[in-house]
């Protein structure tokens, strides 16, 4: 599928480290800036059913986790994209930043 990041497009796929080779038990998704692409592994069970109780939390975190780097890139900010900790910060907080600015309106 096609997404958008800023006025330009992304691939985004939800694939396996069979079909894409980046992929990895160590990589559950990843963010290529240059090629404009974003994948994200499909078959999360395998590799976290005795580590990651709620999966698909999982998942949707690993999705938001690798479009926040898309976004930061195509801001310009190659100093804070390549930052995993604060790609993860934002990734675990949006949802409940979102919340809150529904909550009072800034949306």
């Amino acid at each position: 599928m096609k997404i958008d990041i800023l006025g330009t497009e992304y691939d985004f796929e939800e694939t396996t480290a069979e079909r894409d080779s980046r992929l990895s038990d160590e990589t559950d998704g990843y963010c290529d800036r240059y090629d404009k692409r974003i994948a994200v592994e499909v078959d999360f069970y395998e590799d976290h059913q005795t580590s990651v109780l709620k999966i698909d939390e999982y998942k949707k975190n690993v999705k938001r986790h690798e479009i926040i780097h898309a976004f930061l890139a195509e801001s310009g900010m190659n100093e804070w994209c390549d930052n995993e900790l604060f790609v993860e910060w934002i990734a675990w907080q949006f949802p409940k930043m979102l919340k809150t600015f529904q909550a009072v309106g800034c949306i």
